[in-house]
């Protein structure tokens, strides 16, 4: 009879309790992922904010400007997307608490009802006699010891449900606390993300003067577009040539006598087993390279691509322009040998180093504080970064694989 009552009630309870801690575990690492994006998004706005300042005071509407106030008005907009997926997933968070505080509250009262039939049965069963009475009216000792087992069951059980009344009716009071705290949570994201979104507006507003003055000067900015490229033309010629007098040397090398320099499969060279682990070595570190310079954010990308905020612009870079503070130091993204240091048109001082047969190239320097042939590695200062006449600084880098120039985003540690 007691088992009746008692197993039902006993699964009843561990399948709502597990349930609710593995529903809650899910959330808990969703919501600690959108905070911790959040909080990569804050600090790259602050960056932003940084660098920005620094040239506020001879800040000119360019393309170069333009593409900064663009990156940072796509960071933004990222932040209030987060906060706006917070949001939702917080009425989520608040939805399945109430609806977990409706079902335990149903819960309790069901098992409440049911501890109370279990006593009015148990007692009905007794006919009314005290526990003392029920024991020694037995008819003999079987009878005896049955209804001492009996006895010693019901009082384990009703034990048992109390108990589990007792935790069922905790949970119940931690889930509405739980409740109060994820509302508090919501408000407190919904004045963030307004306030987010008033700066986002801003920034549109700031983004769409500048896309207004430089949409009146069509012609000088496609003129300026059209010299920078002749420029990128130059330097990639120049790196290029650099590159062809490195594999002929390395050949030359390989031809002599000891030689240890091979060729293999797939390599633009011979290289000694030294050149190669160093190429292999850069090869499987792609994608976690560090940024030649320590703070910055890209305001051209790779490739070739519409303007886009300007219509009618194309845009084309076989490398980045990465915007950074006045005076920042340019650093080595790997282990190397410094292979080149020149001046070139438009790009300023430019240092090229050689990693076996991979290349990076460091240009828009003001000062370069290493030598031709000599050993750098990863982070080492290789210079200054040059600020332009229009106070933005910039450093743009490129990587190579032999003659192939590849995207450099790829290479670098993501930000």
């Amino acid at each position: 009879m007691l088992r009746k009552y008692l197993i039902p009630f006993s699964f009843l309870i561990g399948l709502i309790f597990f349930s609710a801690v593995d529903l809650a575990a899910q959330t808990s690492i969703t919501r600690e992922q959108l905070e911790k994006q959040k909080a990569e998004v804050q600090a790259r706005l602050l960056e932003f904010d940084k660098i920005l300042k620094q040239t506020t005071a001879t800040k000119k509407n360019t393309i170069g400007e333009l593409n900064a106030v663009t990156r940072q008005f796509q960071t933004q907009n990222r932040l209030v997307n987060t906060l706006d997926r917070e949001v939702k997933l917080i009425n989520q968070e608040i939805e399945e608490t109430e609806t977990k505080i409706t079902s335990l509250e149903s819960q309790l009262k069901e098992l409440k009802a049911e501890y109370g039939r279990m006593i009015y049965n148990a007692s009905k069963l007794n006919r009314g006699l005290s526990i003392v009475s029920f024991v020694f009216s037995s008819a003999n000792f079987n009878q005896l010891y049955s209804r001492l087992m009996y006895l010693k069951q019901y009082t384990d059980s009703r034990k048992q449900q109390a108990a589990q009344i007792e935790k069922l009716s905790l949970e119940l009071a931690d889930q509405r606390v739980l409740l109060d705290d994820k509302k508090a949570d919501k408000e407190k994201v919904l004045v963030e993300e307004q306030k987010e979104r008033t700066q986002l507006d801003k920034m549109k507003r700031e983004q769409q003067g500048i896309v207004n003055t430089l949409t009146s000067k069509e012609k000088d900015i496609k003129k300026q577009i059209t010299a920078t490229k002749k420029q990128q033309d130059q330097l990639n010629k120049m790196i290029k040539k650099v590159i062809e007098d490195e594999i002929r040397r390395a050949e030359a090398a390989a031809k002599k006598e000891n030689s240890t320099a091979t060729k293999s499969s797939g390599s633009s060279m011979p290289m000694t087993p030294e050149v190669a682990a160093l190429s292999n070595s850069f090869a499987g570190n792609k994608g976690r390279l560090p940024w030649p310079v320590e703070t910055g954010f890209v305001t051209q990308g790779f490739g070739t691509y519409p303007h886009p905020t300007l219509k009618g612009i194309t845009m084309e870079s076989d490398g980045l322009d990465i915007r950074t503070q006045p005076n920042s130091n340019v650093r080595a993204v790997f282990d190397g040998t410094v292979t080149k240091i020149t001046t070139m048109p438009g790009f300023g001082g430019t240092v090229i180093i050689k990693h076996g047969e991979y290349y990076t190239m460091y240009s828009k320097l003001k000062t370069i504080t290493v030598k031709s042939g000599q050993t750098v590695s990863a982070k080492d200062v290789i210079g200054k970064v040059a600020t332009g006449a229009n106070g933005e600084a910039e450093v743009h880098f490129q990587t190579w694989k032999s003659l192939t120039v590849m995207n450099p985003s790829a290479w670098l540690t993501s930000k």
